[in-house]
């Protein structure tokens, strides 16, 4: 059922609005008629395009956002922790590192670091 348009002067957002609902009130232009259903159902047939309705839509989705290079599966490995030993062992180097009162590391010696690899290595 189509609904009549009632211009308001005062909430035209243009000048050729304003004239329009000028023309409309004073009866010099006839108010258009609106559809909504209609045009409801027109914008439903161009939702969706030809191609999509049919399955070569699907493929030439797929071929555009198929990657250029073939992608590599990454493979699942399981990394267990295992036991160092005594925890007394990394005490000193936490009393090293933890000396810094505004920061969590102190300046970084190759000494340092060579402890922390020895450290680091499981007893035999």
């Amino acid at each position: 059922m189509p609904d009549e348009i009632k211009p308001n002067l005062n909430e035209a957002p243009t000048h050729d609005a304003q004239l329009a609902a000028e023309n409309i009130a004073s009866g010099e232009e006839k108010a258009p008629k609106v559809d909504f259903e209609a045009d409801y159902a027109a914008a439903q047939q161009f939702s969706v395009s030809e191609i999509d309705r049919t399955g070569e839509g699907a493929a030439a989705a797929e071929a555009a956002t198929a990657p250029k290079y073939e992608i590599s599966k990454p493979q699942e490995t399981k990394t267990q922790a295992q036991p160092t030993g005594n925890p007394d062992d990394f005490l000193e180097l936490a009393k090293e590192v933890g000396n810094s009162k505004t920061q969590g590391i102190t300046s970084v010696t190759d000494d340092l670091v060579k402890q922390a690899i020895e450290k680091g290595q499981p007893k035999k």
